[in-house]
């Protein structure tokens, strides 16, 4: 009788356990079943993951989106004096990362420079153009009367060195600002 009674309270209570972890996971709501991440995203744990070349809470945004437009650069390098002039970034049509750069230090009008976005940041990898080099980086930001609409200008820390000629000429605009005390350039959108 006394096997009977452990038997019938064992069988109890592993019956209540497997009930209680039945009805513990058909609770459990699935934190991705309503969220559609755009362009390819994937939702994890709530929240989409975003592919390179896009951000947004549903990655519903292109990235480069931000940077391309027409610009007015002020800027002034270690060897060349304050200039003022246009710029134009357009749409890389060859990948979802990337920009391209016309007109790029007053200069690259006729090759165009190819940058890439990362979140608020431009980079201009290393790339010979027209016989110099240029490479930098720069970061998206607002004038103090737009801090609640988009973006309106970018900081640009680069370099432009003149590899045709044999004395290897740097140009410094804010990439070594440490060491040569310059300025970075300053691209605003109209």
């Amino acid at each position: 009788m006394k096997s009977t009674y452990r038997s019938i309270f064992l069988t109890s209570v592993l019956t209540l356990l497997a009930f209680g972890g039945v009805l513990y996971t058909s609770c459990k709501q699935d934190k991705c079943k309503a969220i559609v991440c755009a362009y390819g995203g994937t939702c994890i744990d709530g929240a989409c993951k975003c592919l390179p070349g896009y951000e947004g809470t549903s990655c519903e945004t292109v990235a480069r989106d931000k940077f391309i437009g027409f610009y007015n650069v002020i800027e002034q390098g270690t060897i060349t004096p304050l200039r003022q002039y246009p710029l134009a970034i357009t749409a890389d049509p060859s990948d979802v990362r990337f920009v391209l750069i016309n007109n790029a230090y007053n200069y690259f009008s006729g090759a165009i420079t190819r940058a890439q976005v990362k979140g608020d940041t431009l980079i201009i990898p290393n790339q010979q153009l027209l016989g110099k080099v240029i490479v930098g980086w720069g970061t998206m930001g607002h004038t103090p009367s737009y801090q609640t609409g988009p973006a309106n200008f970018v900081t640009m820390n680069y370099e432009v060195v003149d590899s045709a000629s044999g004395n290897r000429i740097v140009d410094d605009i804010g990439l070594y600002h440490d060491v040569d005390n310059s300025e970075p350039s300053k691209w605003i959108k109209y």
